[in-house]
């Protein structure tokens, strides 16, 4: 039964217990990522994140602290020159345990731990994510830029007299001829439409002719029937 059982005593004697978590967290400190079980890492987790926060305050006090619990001082010194400068904007979680599945022998749950703030390839990777992920409003920033843009152009363009006059004399000229085009085809179709109508009223005069002439001669063919 785990009756005020508030930590896992792994197995082993307190002894035993304590210089284990010790040399465990001088081989985290000094290699940045371990391997081992499952529960002796959550076990490390609680045993060495006090003594990361501790290392945020550089003075001899902190250092006998810790050296009190690593019993290592070249662990001491790579956790106060190194550890702390990285941990030092972070206020806590400094460690992450990532499964790796069980071992072959006594299939016992498999874990690898590591110190956060020296996985260089996740933290180039959330940089990334953040800079791809940053939310803008729409148009909003585009539209004051290209504006203010088209003011600068607009004022730093010179305006000499002699070239305004130029362009105004070449557009007044194409008006011109634009327009001297525009009566010239105007008269040509006047004339391309006059023609056939006067075509028309010669043909009907001459078919007109031989019909009086038809009329005429009958009341004389007539007459001379009677004559006879």
């Amino acid at each position: 039964m785990r009756h005020r059982k508030s930590f896992n005593h792994l197995g082993r004697t307190s002894a035993h217990r304590k210089a284990m978590l010790s040399n465990m967290a001088c081989s985290l400190i000094m290699h940045k990522r371990i391997e081992t079980t499952t529960a002796k890492a959550k076990a490390l987790k609680r045993y060495i994140e006090p003594l990361i926060t501790r290392s945020k305050d550089d003075s001899t006090h902190s250092r006998r602290v810790a050296f009190s619990y690593l019993q290592d001082k070249e662990a001491v010194t790579e956790l106060f020159r190194e550890v702390s400068s990285k941990v030092a904007d972070r206020p806590g979680g400094y460690t992450r345990i990532i499964r790796l599945g069980n071992r072959l022998g006594d299939n016992a749950d498999m874990c690898m731990m590591e110190l956060v703030d020296f996985n260089e390839n996740l933290l180039a990777e959330k940089a990334a994510s953040k800079k791809s992920a940053s939310r803008r409003r729409r148009g909003v920033k585009k539209k004051v830029e290209e504006t203010a843009a088209v003011d600068t152009a607009v004022a730093e363009e010179p305006t000499d007299e002699a070239d305004v006059a130029t362009d105004v004399a070449t557009e007044e000229a194409i008006v011109e001829e634009t327009a001297v085009e525009e009566t010239v085809a105007e008269e040509t179709v006047e004339e391309v439409v006059e023609e056939p109508v006067e075509e028309v009223v010669a043909e009907t005069e001459v078919v007109e002719e031989p019909v009086t002439e038809e009329k005429k001669e009958e009341p004389k063919e007539e007459d001379d029937k009677k004559d006879a």
